[in-house]
């Protein structure tokens, strides 16, 4: 079974103004209607692509060569993702050492880089009668404007303490030298964990994903005897039926699936191609889509109910408390640590959990990339060296990453987060189904499956992948487009040559898909353009299962393999737990059913 890391809801993904405070009531509805007729769906498809294959994200495009630009398209979007990421991660390591201290950095109001605007929930001049802050004097006007003014002490170290947030994306001002160090350890270990490859980290999968419900447990404990939280968990309950017509919110809701099962990575295709070929894919894809959602939701759960808390305790409203994008992770939840008895104890565990969640994504997306670049190149010298191959990418990854631990870092990374890989992940996932159901042919598919697993996929997902899930996202595109509004973050309006910026990235993965198509068109034999057409769309001579005693069926081969095919008898492993085997294009595979 393929072990996904569980994400917390939303980008960074540890948060988003979806499920933040502006959109979470309205966001609920879209999320499950997504979850149901895409997610899910689209999360089965990619598993079963992967596991009949045993090929990353662009060995499987044997299927209909043309095609093959989606898996570079998907190169592209885990590379962008896998930059600024492993930024998110370095910061949580930055908490993480920073609550190695008698009492939080961020638990008062009184350190040099706090301003008159500061309230803390622990400052005692701050508080009265244990919670709320003194009546604030003259007219009405005034005391409002001065409420909205007020800020945490969490979210004051975060903006102008570790980011020493700049005025404008283009002010790059100093590399943050203390961000600079953790973006640094936080490659070497996702290095360390990945030199054997899946085999070494799918073992620390089995604590990632299990120690994060101990402390969100414990953070939900603690949040919902706080006074006010009933109020956050209402907000967050409440429909706002108002905002539901908003195609930005579906758009968000589709996202932020796409996002937290990983589709359209190449994640998914890469790490089920190491699954055995008759493991049962389609319960997987359910049980962990489920689960995985179903954590997101448990996470907002404990998170407004500490913005309930910190919204009571500064009287303003719920949707006014805290920063969006990845500030609610590292604003909220810091402030609801300090509430904790040994609170430098269990801000420890919470941003270790953090650390834990980030480095099973980064497993998965370098492990995409350097699975590809191995299976595209295929000769016996990258074989041997694909160590080389990993350290390459992260030293790459680690370079390009400097620009975002800069004091315009964070601007940087939300412009990533909501162009780089948004949108363009709905276009690569329609494109791969269309490609898949009508190019490849829905029938041939399903008799796959049913080679693959004993039985066709249920007739839900057959009407999804045919129907249901390419319309949904055709026409939430459409109307996103139609209702676009650019990005911001607080209340810094993004100039127009990063808006520009930010298109060009999410179009640069979408573009290879055309351009991959038109260098197939040109270098397939056909004497007229329809007869090009077919032969770069029809399945390559070597699509089907890696395995020769899997070929049956249509796949049997009535002539002695050559050496070109690159196909082999492999004999079985004793221990069935792992079976060598090897591509159709050279590559070895060691499926290993404990991934």
């Amino acid at each position: 079974m393929v072990l996904c890391p569980v994400r917390p809801p939303r980008r960074t993904r540890t948060s988003n103004e979806a499920t933040g405070a502006t959109r979470s009531s309205a966001f609920m509805f879209p999320y499950f209607i997504m979850l149901t007729f895409c997610g899910i769906p689209l999360f089965f498809m990619e598993l079963s692509f992967g596991q009949f294959a045993s090929q990353g994200c662009l060995g499987v495009w044997r299927i209909s060569p043309m095609f093959k630009g989606v898996g570079y398209g998907m190169m592209v979007v885990s590379t962008y993702i896998g930059i600024y990421y492993n930024v998110v991660i370095c910061i949580a390591f930055y908490y993480f050492f920073s609550s190695m201290t008698p009492v939080l950095p961020w638990a008062y109001c009184s350190n040099p880089w706090n301003t008159p605007d500061c309230a803390g929930v622990l400052d005692a001049s701050n508080i009265t009668n244990g919670s709320r802050p003194p009546p604030l004097p003259g007219n009405l006007s005034h005391a409002l404007n001065h409420t909205l003014q007020r800020t945490s002490p969490s979210e004051e170290y975060w903006r102008l303490y570790v980011l020493k947030l700049s005025d404008d994306i283009g002010n790059f001002g100093e590399v943050r030298l203390p961000l600079l160090g953790c973006l640094g350890v936080s490659w070497v270990v996702v290095f360390l964990c990945l030199i054997r490859g899946v085999k070494s980290s799918g073992k620390v999968v089995y604590f990632t994903a299990t120690f994060p419900y101990v402390v969100l447990t414990i953070l939900f404990i603690r949040g919902v005897t706080l006074e006010g939280a009933f109020t956050g968990i209402m907000y967050y309950l409440t429909p706002q039926w108002d905002k539901i017509l908003e195609a930005k919110v579906w758009g968000d809701a589709a996202s932020q699936i796409f996002y937290s099962l990983g589709c359209a990575w190449g994640g998914l295709i890469t790490m089920a191609s190491y699954n055995k070929f008759h493991n049962n894919c389609y319960r997987d894809s359910v049980v962990i889509s489920i689960t995985n959602c179903a954590t997101s939701v448990y996470a907002g759960f404990v998170i407004f109910s500490i913005l309930g808390f910190m919204a009571s305790h500064l009287g303003v409203d719920v949707s006014r408390v805290a920063d969006h994008g990845p500030g609610l992770a590292f604003v909220a939840y810091p402030e609801a640590l300090t509430l904790l008895p040994i609170s430098p104890l269990w801000s420890l565990l919470f941003f270790f959990m953090l650390i834990l969640l980030g480095l099973g994504t980064q497993f998965c997306l370098l492990e995409t990339l350097v699975t590809a670049i191995v299976d595209e190149v295929g000769n016996e010298w990258i074989l041997q060296k694909k160590t080389y191959v990993t350290l390459g990418v992260a030293v790459a990854g680690f370079l390009l990453g400097i620009p975002l631990t800069s004091q315009a870092g964070i601007y940087w990374l939300l412009l990533m987060d909501n162009y780089a890989a948004s949108f363009s992940l709905v276009v690569i996932s329609c494109i791969m189904c269309v490609s898949i159901m009508y190019i490849y042919g829905h029938h041939n598919y399903f008799q796959d499956i049913q080679m693959m697993l004993g039985f066709p996929p249920p007739l839900f997902f057959q009407i999804c992948w045919r129907f249901v899930s390419p319309a949904i996202i055709f026409f939430i595109l459409i109307f996103t487009v139609i209702q676009y509004q650019p990005i911001t973050y607080n209340h810094y309006q993004y100039p127009g040559w990063a808006v520009a910026i930010g298109f060009l990235m999410a179009l640069s993965s979408v573009i290879c898909i055309p351009l991959y198509a038109l260098y197939q068109l040109c270098r397939t034999d056909g004497d007229t353009l329809l007869q090009r057409l077919k032969n770069a769309t029809k399945p390559s001579r070597d699509w089907g299962p890696a395995l020769l005693e899997h070929r049956t069926g249509r796949y049997a081969r009535t002539i002695p393999p050559s050496p070109e095919d690159g196909l082999e008898v492999q004999p079985l492993h004793p221990d069935k737990a792992q079976i060598p085997t090897v591509g159709s294009n050279g590559s070895s595979r060691l499926q290993d059913s404990r991934i």
